[in-house]
């Protein structure tokens, strides 16, 4: 099932989709008193789903159809954002567009060997750790736009990249997880745009401590939340796209992961506990950045992130000041 959170009237509402319409299930008949907040549903799904299938087949329930403008919300408070990386082909492609954009005196010796060889350069290959074990850096979980938020274009940055991502978020508290308590913690996915000020990027990383200004000024976040069951049985097999001004930019899937869903929650919840709320974000998939793809986003566009079955995330980004 999907949900997603609107204001309307001076209040919010939980939505729940079925058959292609949104209901209010505040309103649904013949179910008991669920929650207005969407964690507490997914965190005990097995109890709620049948009700709220039943009450959405059974009663007659009417569409919710409100007689003013929606605004879109947060699907609930992020409590944090752990960010992965998990796809060898976007780290060695980023790593690549880093040199022809910043170290552009380099880029001809690297397309040299690669053409003569045919393999990625060494160096631009992951580090071995991240072969060992699912990577990840806290990013800024206060800073979240939502469906159609106008995204601000930093004043430091001349290279505002954008980074397609499946997210999800726990239901449930983890602590020391198997992968089968793991995979049961996990409420919902969305779909999250890793905003990403490129040009300040590289020195930041250098300095030892990860990304800081090139990060965390601004991350976005689906309006709608897919139920975990819809998705973990093909969370490998999901197709996905860029569009800027409704022009398809990149194709890209969900097919390579170097670590699960499952080992990103196993690693993270090492004698470390996990709450309700915290988000996870997989990491760029493959040519689903500008720094991948060179397709980068200019004042006024219009970005556009998509994937099957989970949604999609629409934001405009502003001018410069």
């Amino acid at each position: 099932m999907k949900f997603k959170r609107v204001h309307s009237h001076d209040s919010d509402k939980l939505l729940v989709e079925w058959n292609s319409q949104w209901y209010s299930v505040a309103d649904l008949k013949g179910l008991p008193t669920a929650p207005n907040e969407l964690l507490p549903l997914l965190a005990d799904w097995d109890h709620w789903k049948p009700l709220l299938e039943s009450a959405l087949t059974e009663s007659g329930a009417t569409p919710f159809a409100p007689d003013g403008p929606l605004q879109p919300l947060l699907p609930f408070t992020p409590l944090s954002l752990r960010d992965y990386m998990l796809s060898e082909t976007h780290a060695t492609n980023a790593a690549r567009g880093f040199v022809k954009h910043f170290m552009p005196t380099l880029y001809p010796i690297i397309t040299g060997y690669e053409r003569l060889l045919r393999r990625p350069f060494p160096a631009l290959r992951p580090k071995p750790i991240w072969y060992r074990q699912p990577v990840y850096y806290f990013s800024n979980h206060m800073n979240m736009a939502c469906e159609g938020d106008t995204v601000h274009w930093p004043a430091y940055t001349d290279y505002l990249d954008y980074e397609l991502e499946l997210a999800f978020v726990l239901a449930k508290p983890l602590l020391n997880a198997t992968r089968e308590q793991a995979l049961q913690a996990i409420g919902g996915f969305m779909v999250l745009n890793d905003f990403s000020a490129r040009d300040v990027q590289l020195e930041e990383m250098r300095s030892g401590f990860g990304p800081q200004k090139s990060k965390h000024f601004v991350n976005a976040l689906s309006a709608t939340v897919v139920s975990a069951d819809a998705i973990l049985p093909r969370v490998d097999q999901l197709k996905a796209e860029v569009r800027i001004n409704n022009r398809c930019i990149s194709q890209t899937h969900t097919g390579d992961f170097q670590h699960s869903i499952a080992d990103m929650l196993v690693h993270a919840s090492r004698d470390e506990p996990l709450y309700p709320g915290e988000v996870f974000a997989t990491g760029t998939l493959p040519n689903g950045c500008a720094m991948e793809n060179d397709h980068w986003l200019q004042p006024g566009d219009t970005i556009e992130l998509w994937i099957e079955a989970v949604g999609s995330l629409t934001n405009t980004i502003s001018k410069k000041d």
